[in-house]
């Protein structure tokens, strides 16, 4: 049996895992099992109600051949890691190779156009899916049109996190061109720049995934988040700030300070930078005092060890 995907991502010799069990790029876990175990229900030999033993037959080989693994490519945090780096890389190369793209569904040219591409995304991606598993000649090709609207969204995603060009120049029209040029007056001094946050930040997203992490406690896990929002926007200083806010809660102080100081450098007024600011002070203060235990702050801020 062939299980052949051409189109969209899988042009790149990559495969999609997201176009294979229908579900957007940047869905959480949660999702893709459950949307695994309703694949997994249509699919199995006990419970498929295609009507053919062939097509019965198909849908097995299927699971075991191709959604089980696109499943289990998920079902790890290390390989969802991982997943996720070779993914960002594919979003490059599309860019790099957008010139000779090819998009043959409608679903995703009308994504390529569409004002609120976000919110086309999930909605054409959802209305594929659900009728991606309900019969075997479906199957391949809404995977084929999902993954084609992957392409698409990755394309839009990198666009969008390219530094944007530089506002107009202010339009006067009390100025005439037969004006005389206004003299250039004295430079001031440039003032601080100050990112302030950003609710359209490419960060974001990651940001408040990675804060329901830290609400249970589950650092490590937020870490993995942030990291990758600050890859989408480097001077996004909720992010910084945040990942030093989880390095705190790890003691690790050199990270956390680090982390620190870039969320200080793009917003000297971060609420969360300077609360870490302000432990790693007073954990300074302790460790000169001599009142803490040796530990990784002691070390940090010259501690002595009794």
């Amino acid at each position: 049996m062939s299980f052949e995907m051409t189109k969209g991502l899988f042009k790149y010799d990559f495969t999609d895992q997201h176009a294979i069990l229908g579900i957007p790029l940047d869905a959480e876990f949660n999702d893709i099992r459950k949307r695994y175990m309703k694949i997994a229900r249509r699919l199995h030999s006990d419970t498929c109600s295609f009507e053919s033993q062939a097509d019965k037959d198909w849908a097995n080989q299927f699971l075991s051949k191709v959604v089980n693994p696109a499943y289990n490519k998920f079902s790890k945090e290390s390989d969802r890691k991982e997943y996720s780096l070779l993914l960002a890389a594919i979003g490059k190369r599309v860019v790099k190779e957008q010139a000779k793209m090819q998009i043959e569904s409608e679903a995703a040219k009308q994504l390529a156009t569409a004002q609120n591409w976000e919110e086309a995304y999930k909605t054409a991606v959802s209305k594929l899916a659900l009728k991606q598993y309900e019969s075997v000649k479906e199957t391949q090709e809404a995977i084929n049109q999902i993954s084609e609207l992957n392409m698409v969204y990755l394309l839009r995603k990198e666009r969008g996190i390219a530094t944007p060009p530089p506002p107009p120049p202010t339009d006067d029209k009390r100025l005439k061109k037969t004006d005389p040029p206004t003299p250039t007056p004295t430079p001031t001094p440039t003032p601080i720049q100050v990112t302030q946050p950003r609710p359209d930040s490419p960060a974001e997203p990651y940001c408040r995934r990675a804060q329901g992490f830290m609400d249970s406690k589950s650092y490590a896990k937020a870490i993995l988040e942030l990291k990758e929002g600050v890859k989408r926007d480097p001077k996004y200083s909720k992010a910084h700030a945040m990942l030093a806010m989880c390095y705190v809660e790890q003691n690790q102080a050199t990270m956390a300070k680090l982390e620190m100081n870039k969320a200080l450098a793009s917003n000297p007024e971060e609420p969360t930078a300077l609360e870490v600011k302000k432990k790693l002070e007073q954990a300074s203060a302790k460790a000169k005092k001599g009142d803490d235990k040796p530990g990784f702050f002691a070390s940090l801020f010259g501690g002595k060890k009794k």
